[in-house]
């Protein structure tokens, strides 16, 4: 394995570190929303008061910790594609496929950052806040949310460049643990691994 590999895949060890960070930290702020929603709606229901601003805080959470994920999943393999036909495929004509998909994720991730960026920049510049008695400066969970995409289009890079240089040099194998579609052996692995653990941790 050659140098520059290396360090891709090292580069893409720490992508993976952070992603899962953040996904993390994602989920722990989708439970906070929950919980300052619940205690919102029990506090309305028997005392009488409202914190205000849950919906509105929930809603930022939301978008926040979605884009935040984004870079996990797809660094997983996570997401959804439809695999009736490339399944029956040959590898070199799959390994293509998994190459253009990565493309094309690319493209509408950059689109999509593109034009987060232009609401972004907007509502900076307008001194835009929201509608509601926070009132809350838009480009405060805006700008957190870019940050998410920003983060995914670097990871999709990452990756691109990764799978164009294994396709590159025929390494079919590379490019399908890359960007392929997950076999039915591996997330059997998967929930085996999951399986285990959870026997070692009740038994513990």
């Amino acid at each position: 394995m050659s140098l520059h590999r290396l360090s891709l895949a090292g580069l893409t060890r720490g992508a993976e570190r952070l992603s899962l960070l953040a996904v993390w930290a994602s989920g722990a702020l989708t439970i906070g929303s929950v919980l300052l929603i619940s205690f919102d709606v029990i506090a309305r229901k028997f005392f009488g008061f409202s914190t205000g601003g849950a919906d509105e805080l929930s809603s930022y959470a939301f978008a926040i910790s979605t884009s935040w994920s984004l870079a996990f999943a797809t660094l997983q393999r996570a997401n959804v594609r439809v695999d009736v036909i490339y399944q029956h495929l040959p590898v070199r004509l799959s390994a293509l496929l998994d190459w253009i998909s990565i493309v094309a994720l690319g493209v509408f991730m950059a689109m999509l950052t593109f034009y987060a960026y232009d609401v972004v920049a907007t509502s900076w510049a307008e001194g835009s806040t929201a509608n509601t008695p926070l009132g809350t400066p838009l480009y405060i969970p805006q700008g957190l949310w870019l940050a998410g995409l920003c983060w995914m289009c670097l990871v999709l890079a990452l990756m691109l460049l990764r799978a164009s240089i294994a396709l590159a040099s025929g390494d079919t194998d590379a490019v399908k643990a890359i960007a392929g579609v997950r076999s039915a052996k591996e997330e059997a692995a998967e929930e085996a691994a999951a399986g285990e653990r959870l026997v070692k941790e009740a038994a513990a």
